[in-house]
């Protein structure tokens, strides 16, 4: 049996459990969760709605804490970008990237540099100074994924960030977020309702069960990158995984 050491791993939840409330009024969200995330990997989330997937990121990032179980991040930084992109309107796009650095100390000018570097990162330069209702919604995403950035993360989770966005803007976001993942070498957890999104990005896709959410399945994503998501490879792998989803869906009543 092999065992994993901290630098073969960047998250892992062993037997996590999450219960609010208590007796039988409590709602069980995650039962005996056990997941492993490798250094590098872009591993995808599904299952149906309340399954217990954002729970589940908000227990890594440190929001909430699991009932029963551990949760393994060997000292590594997390950054978590959420499903609205959560900008300060009364703050220009530079400032709320700088943020992160400002509660650390960060001096004005470095913290004004960086912003701008992650800024062109994101393909924003020259929109610093510009305020988040003068930016589409594609654009406000953009500066939310420079503020996780700017976090200088090693692990950036994310609940379903390109869900209100259309086609065409989140095709386009899928691209730079496998870019900026490949160039960074980040760790990513992707919370996501489209089986697609999940092939077209992830090297694996786990499947939760209905709630109490628990892994009932991983698949492997064995296609060559970079890959498009109506692409006949890509459909394969989602009927697949959507049949196997159907039936959990069904097999809970919901």
């Amino acid at each position: 049996m092999t065992t994993l050491t901290d630098r073969d791993v960047a998250v892992r939840l062993d037997g996590v459990s999450k219960l609010y409330g208590h007796g039988k009024t409590g709602l069980l969200a995650l039962d005996h969760v056990s997941l492993t995330v490798s250094p590098g990997e872009f591993v995808c989330l599904l299952g149906a709605s309340g399954c217990g997937k954002s729970t589940l990121l908000s227990l890594v990032a440190g929001l909430d804490r699991p009932t029963t179980g551990l949760i393994h991040t060997e000292g590594r930084r997390i950054a978590m970008m959420f499903q609205e992109p959560a900008l300060f309107p009364w703050l220009t796009v530079s400032a709320n990237v700088e943020m992160a650095m400002r509660a650390k100390g960060v001096a004005k000018a470095e913290r004004q540099a960086r912003a701008a570097e992650f800024l062109d990162i994101v393909h924003l330069g020259g929109f610093g100074r510009k305020r988040p209702h003068e930016l589409s919604g594609g654009m406000r995403q953009r500066v939310a994924l420079a503020r996780a950035l700017a976090q200088d993360a090693d692990v950036l989770l994310m609940d379903e960030p390109f869900g209100a966005l259309d086609a065409m803007t989140r095709d386009l976001l899928h691209d730079e977020l496998e870019r900026i993942w490949r160039e960074r070498g980040l760790s990513v957890v992707f919370v996501t309702h489209n089986v697609r999104e999940a092939v077209r990005l992830g090297d694996r896709v786990v499947l939760l069960s209905s709630r109490p959410g628990k892994v009932v399945e991983d698949f492997p994503v064995d296609l060559t990158r970079p890959r498009r998501t109506d692409s006949a490879e890509v459909a394969g792998l989602a009927s697949k995984i959507t049949d196997r989803l159907r039936e959990e869906v069904l097999r809970h009543g919901r």
